[in-house]
C-alpha cells in the first residue's frame, strides 16, 4: 500500500504523569490522593504542575495559584524541589538509554526515542513502549505515559490517548483514520490564535484541514500553511535529535506583592543573577544578549534587551548589565513579575569557552 507519509521509522513519544506532582506525592505519601500543585501560592504565581485529584477541579499548569484556589479550596500547594526532579529525570533518561542513543528530551518529564534500531533488537515499538513504562515504575514508582508512531508528531499526540498510566500505537494503516477524526485544537503545534481561525475558515478537525489545497493554507497562515498542510497528511520528516541546543537560560520571579519601585527591584536583580550565573555554570555556558523581562501588575510585559561585546556567566556582571537595562526607562506601572535571560550563548565548539572579561575602564 501507497501512504504519503514514510513508514520506515519507529517513534515512541514518553510523557510522565503529572512528573512534578506524583514526585511530591511519591516522596511525602500522606499527600498521595490529595489535590496538590507544585509552584504558585494561594495569593498569586503560577502552577508548574497538577496532580489528577486537582485536574478533576479544572485545575492545571500555567494557571495563577489564585484561581486554582478558588477552583478547589483544599488545593495543597508545594514549593518546587527541582534538584530532586533533575535527579529523578536522570534515572529514567538511562532507561531510555538502555533502548536507544536516539533519545530527545523535551523537558525533565518527557522525551522522544527512535527505536527503529534499538539495542534490544526488539522489531516491536509497542513492545519496548510497555517495557520502558514497567521499568521506570519499578525504578521510581512513578507512571508514564507513552505514545508510538511513525514520526514525532503523531507519537506525541498519541501519548496523551490513554493517560495516565497508559499508551497507544497508531499503526501507519491507521493514521490517516485518527488525524480525520481529530479537532483541529488536538493538533500538536495547532495554537490558541490559529484555532480560532481555523473554526472561523471552516476547519474543525484533521479531514477538514486534508480537505484544502496547499495554495489555500498558504494562502491565509503563511509559512505555516506548508506544516498544517503535511501533517494533515501525517507527513512530518523531523529527526529524532539527541543533542538539542540550548537556545537560552535564565530565571524569573513573581512577587507575593506589587512592587512599586526600581529601589525595591534592585535587591530582586541580585538574586536573579546569582541564580541565572548558576544555572550558566552548571552547563559550563554563558552568554552574550541579556534580557530583562518586567510583568505590570495589569499583566501586560515588557523587554529591555542589550548585546555585549563578550560572554558572560558571573553574577555581579549579570547584575551590572540588568540593573542598567532596569534603569533604562521608568517603570509603567507597579511590577509583579521580573525575570533575566539570556540567549546568544557560547554553545558552539568553534567559539571559545566561556569567560568573565574584565572590563577596561578609562580613569
Amino acid at each position: 500500500m501507497q501512504y504519503p507519509f514514510d513508514i520506515s521509522r519507529k517513534i515512541i513519544h514518553i510523557d510522565m504523569d503529572a512528573f512534578y506532582a506524583s514526585v511530591e506525592q511519591l516522596d511525602q505519601p500522606e499527600l498521595k490522593g490529595k489535590p496538590i500543585v507544585v509552584g504558585g501560592s494561594k495569593e498569586r504565581g503560577v502552577i508548574a504542575a497538577a496532580s489528577y485529584e486537582a485536574r478533576k477541579y479544572g485545575v492545571k499548569s500555567a494557571m495563577s495559584g489564585k484561581i486554582a484556589k478558588k477552583l478547589c479550596p483544599d488545593l495543597i500547594f508545594i514549593k518546587p524541589n527541582f534538584k530532586r526532579y533533575q535527579e529523578v529525570s536522570k534515572q529514567i533518561r538511562a532507561i531510555f538509554n538502555s533502548y536507544t542513543e536516539l533519545v530527545e528530551p523535551l523537558a525533565l518529564d518527557e522525551a522522544y526515542l527512535d527505536v527503529t534500531n534499538n539495542k534490544k533488537n526488539n522489531n516491536s515499538a509497542t513492545n519496548i513502549a510497555q517495557e520502558i513504562r514497567q521499568l521506570i515504575f519499578d525504578e521510581t514508582g512513578l507512571t508514564a505515559s507513552a505514545g508510538i508512531s511513525i514520526n514525532k508528531f503523531i507519537a506525541k499526540i498519541a501519548s496523551d490517548y490513554n493517560k495516565p498510566n497508559g499508551q497507544k500505537t497508531v499503526k501507519p494503516k491507521e493514521v490517516l483514520n485518527f488525524l480525520e477524526k481529530l479537532d483541529i485544537k488536538e493538533f500538536y503545534g495547532i495554537g490558541k490564535v490559529t484555532q480560532k481561525k481555523m473554526y472561523e475558515l471552516g476547519i474543525y478537525n484533521g479531514l477538514d484541514l486534508r480537505n484544502q489545497s496547499l495554495e489555500f493554507l498558504k494562502s491565509h497562515f503563511k509559512k505555516s500553511g506548508t506544516y498544517y498542510y503535511n501533517i494533515a497528511r501525517g507527513v512530518h520528516d523531523s529527526e529524532v535529535k539527541p543533542l538539542r541546543t540550548r537556545k537560552s537560560i535564565g530565571a524569573e520571579r513573581t512577587f507575593t506583592k506589587n512592587l512599586t519601585s526600581e529601589v525595591y527591584l534592585k535587591d530582586k536583580l541580585k538574586e536573579l543573577s546569582e541564580e541565572v550565573s548558576k544555572r550558566l555554570e552548571s552547563k559550563k555556558l554563558a552568554g552574550k544578549t541579556i534580557t530583562l523581562k518586567i510583568k505590570y501588575s495589569d499583566f501586560t510585559t515588557e523587554t529591555r534587551s542589550k548585546t555585549l561585546k563578550y560572554f558572560i556567566k558571573d553574577n555581579l556582571l549579570i547584575f551590572e548589565e540588568s540593573l542598567q537595562l532596569l534603569l533604562k526607562s521608568k517603570i509603567k506601572n507597579s511590577v509583579r513579575l521580573i525575570g533575566i535571560s539570556f540567549t546568544n550563548l557560547n554553545i558552539n565548539k568553534e567559539e571559545s569557552e566561556p569567560t568573565n572579561q574584565q572590563l577596561t575602564l578609562k580613569f
